[in-house]
């Protein structure tokens, strides 16, 4: 079950992932690159805090 925090989570990458493929492809591929690393850092951040969330409970 996705909660409203993992929904952000997910909508954050997917926005950072289009406007990297946007600045790949239109404005500058070095940006672009730039861009596209924030993904799996923001996808990692959001399972990290998930951990912590449930380690907590338990």
């Amino acid at each position: 079950m996705l909660l409203k925090s993992d929904y952000f989570i997910l909508s954050a990458a997917l926005i950072s992932m289009v406007l990297s493929i946007y600045l790949w492809f239109g404005v500058d591929p070095d940006a672009g690159l730039f861009v596209g690393i924030w993904v799996p850092s923001i996808l990692g951040f959001g399972a990290y805090f998930k951990i912590l969330k449930y380690r907590s409970k338990s």
